[in-house]
């Protein structure tokens, strides 16, 4: 067999932040050329929210850690560090896997003591990113929770959600199911540069239109905006108008957020391959990670008339900001966990 060298008892350098997590195995595959799967035993599934956070869900369930969709700006990236990986090129290969997320979801929500309160699916990493393809860990973890009577919403990026869309669909009724699909960047060549892990733009509009067709109200997740590259009026409009056209009922628009070490992830990029915009972005952040009230402020008057141009206001969803990140529309962006 030729994983028969990645067993538990096969040295293979896994890092001792894993150790931690119940590590079983390191998995390499042709087919994810790049890519390691630290396979993993997790003791519990339902991570409860700080209460801190001002959060309309308390509970998250988080399959993976780590994202092949390698979002430049992802706020993800600094949790990497706790697993002695670093938050920019480990977090885009090395992914963990909670391979008995299903199992161990399944006897939590049966206990007597649980409430059945939302659980939110794609706070951290993206539940259905490449890895998912292989470990096919979402169907059973929809199917305990709907089967619990615990409503759930998702955020992804990745259309793969289309093979569960029978499932969710199913699941939608018998309890309260969101659906939301991320996509800030319209353009092509963007879209490579930034996101490069991801499924294209037309691919995500191709998954709203299912989303829609299955049943299901699509909101759409225009984040994060990009100063200067994907905040232009005329940007906005073509991506709502797509958006729109595809069968979105909802949005939600606010501007990049630079946490942590992602700040270093993405202007390294920036520097790379828009040199000219690194020092307006140093002004622009140069208080933290967020973008000044002043810009939020212009974004949000920019984006408003265009978002009812569209019809896509007036549809609220699970979502809330973080203190100091205003968003655009009655929705509101999660925070990651």
């Amino acid at each position: 067999m030729r994983w028969d060298g990645q067993g538990v008892g096969v040295d293979d350098g896994a890092l001792p932040g894993l150790q931690r997590l119940g590590f079983v195995r390191t998995v390499r595959s042709p087919q994810f050329e790049g890519m390691a799967f630290h396979e993993i035993l997790c003791k519990s599934a339902l991570n409860k929210v700080p209460d801190s956070a001002n959060l309309p869900f308390r509970f998250t369930v988080n399959a993976y850690r780590g994202c092949s969709h390698a979002c430049r700006y992802c706020f993800a990236r600094p949790t990497h560090e706790y697993l002695d990986f670093d938050s920019g090129a480990d977090f885009d290969t090395q992914v963990v896997v909670k391979t008995n997320v299903a199992e161990v979801l399944a006897r939590e929500v049966r206990r007597r003591s649980w409430t059945r309160e939302t659980v939110a699916l794609g706070t951290n990493t993206d539940p259905y990113q490449r890895a998912e393809g292989r470990y096919a860990l979402m169907p059973g973890i929809l199917g305990a929770l709907a089967d619990s009577g615990t409503g759930f919403s998702i955020l992804t990026k990745g259309t793969l959600l289309q093979r569960d869309l029978p499932l969710i669909a199913e699941a939608a009724r018998r309890v309260d199911v969101s659906v939301a699909v991320s996509l800030a960047v319209g353009d092509l060549d963007l879209h490579r540069q930034v996101e490069p892990g991801t499924p294209t733009p037309r691919a995500r509009l191709g998954l709203i239109r299912a989303i829609r067709e299955a049943g299901l109200d699509p909101h759409v997740m225009v984040a994060p905006v990009l100063p200067m590259l994907t905040d232009s009026a005329e940007q906005l409009d073509a991506l709502l108008a797509d958006i729109a056209a595809a069968g979105a009922t909802g949005v939600t628009i606010f501007g990049l957020h630079l946490r942590g070490s992602t700040r270093g992830w993405f202007m390294s990029w920036l520097a790379r391959d828009h040199p000219r915009l690194v020092r307006p972005y140093r002004e622009l952040y140069g208080r933290g990670a967020y973008l000044p009230q002043s810009y939020r402020d212009m974004l949000r008057e920019r984006a408003a008339p265009l978002v009812r141009r569209h019809g896509l206001t007036g549809d609220q969803r699970p979502f809330r900001a973080p203190p100091a990140a205003p968003v655009v529309g009655l929705a509101l962006q999660p925070t990651l966990f």
